[in-house]
């Protein structure tokens, strides 16, 4: 299956804070917040959740297509992608703006405060999905976030296409208009959000949950620790657990791990239950790195982690297709 992930590529500044942010807010100065926190360490690491995806993607071998907009500093990390299974002949480099930056604190609850300067993604919507599938067909286009106006361009071009497309609009929901929102969610085969987002997805769009499935394939929601649950028109919620006593070391990129496991796995025609299973135990190791792409896919590690935690079954599902990439 040839993939085309679209969305924010980006360089990631991670600190880390050891104490606790709702600790340092005052209830009654919540209207004049003025605070700096002393973190105890910077990482500076590739990322963007495009980035990230295809990363994942490339890792399993699924040869994907980055399509997103950098700055000419972006160099030495396409060479990284290159080696990294990842085709980034959709790239487009601008040449007014550096590439974007993600600026992202956590603390020892694992609570993030992140801001994200856009940079060069804001000319991610001269990207022509048709141009790219002219040359190299396409069977599923993921819209990540990314900047708004390319989000809905690249969503109305897979349906213009007819090609399958996965809605995973996520950090940007906070940015979008609730027609937007619609407009994204409609006609998509997979729906991607975490708990939180998946309420504020329903708030922006002003529809129920009935409503949102009646226009998506299956939406597949992120539930932390808990693991992820899986819906669809007419059908019982699935609930995956999470890998259980994983070491968490950085939690960004976690749920970009995730969604490369699960593609891959619905891509290899898999069911959705082992989908869900890979990208939580690719969530696993994501979460055990620090930066989002810090990770290596090992087949028989992984392997060993599903057959441990969800038992044979799944193991010998993805065996012939994770034996591949060895």
């Amino acid at each position: 299956m040839r993939i085309a992930v679209t969305g924010s590529i980006a360089t990631d500044h991670l600190m880390a804070f050891p104490g606790r942010f709702v600790d340092q807010l005052l209830p009654d100065q919540l209207e004049h917040v003025s605070l700096s926190f002393l973190v105890d360490t910077l990482e500076v690491r590739r990322g963007g959740v495009a980035a990230n995806i295809a990363y994942g993607l490339g890792g399993l071998r699924l040869e994907p297509v980055l399509a997103g907009a950098v700055g000419p500093d972006f160099a030495e990390y396409e060479v990284w992608l290159k080696e990294h299974g990842v085709d980034t002949g959709a790239v487009h480099v601008s040449t007014e703006h550096q590439t974007a930056r993600f600026m992202c604190m956590t603390d020892r609850d694992t609570n993030q405060i992140a801001s994200f300067y856009a940079g060069a993604m804001a000319e991610s919507a001269r990207i022509d999905l048709r141009a790219l599938h002219a040359r190299t067909p396409l069977d599923l286009v993921l819209v990540s976030p990314n900047d708004p106006g390319a989000m809905v361009r690249h969503t109305e071009q897979a349906r213009e296409l007819g090609i399958p497309f996965a809605a995973d609009p996520s950090q940007q929901l906070a940015r979008l208009t609730g027609e937007e929102v619609r407009n994204l969610v409609t006609g998509a085969r997979w729906l991607f959000t975490n708990e939180y987002e998946s309420a504020l997805l329903l708030e922006r769009t002003g529809w129920s949950r009935t409503e949102v499935l009646g226009r998506v394939g299956t939406w597949i929601t992120t539930l932390g620790a808990q693991g992820v649950r899986i819906d669809a028109e007419g059908e019982t919620s699935l609930t995956v657990a999470a890998v259980p006593d994983a070491r968490v070391e950085d939690p960004t990129g976690v749920g970009d791990a995730f969604r490369s496991g699960f593609l891959a796995a619905v891509s290899w025609g898999l069911p959705l239950e082992t989908a869900a299973q890979l990208g939580c135990a690719i969530s696993a190791l994501a979460l055990a790195a620090v930066g989002s792409q810090a990770y290596e896919i090992e087949p028989g590690r992984l392997l060993d982690t599903v057959r441990t935690v969800y038992g044979e079954r799944p193991a010998a599902l993805l065996e012939p297709k994770l034996g591949q990439r060895a």
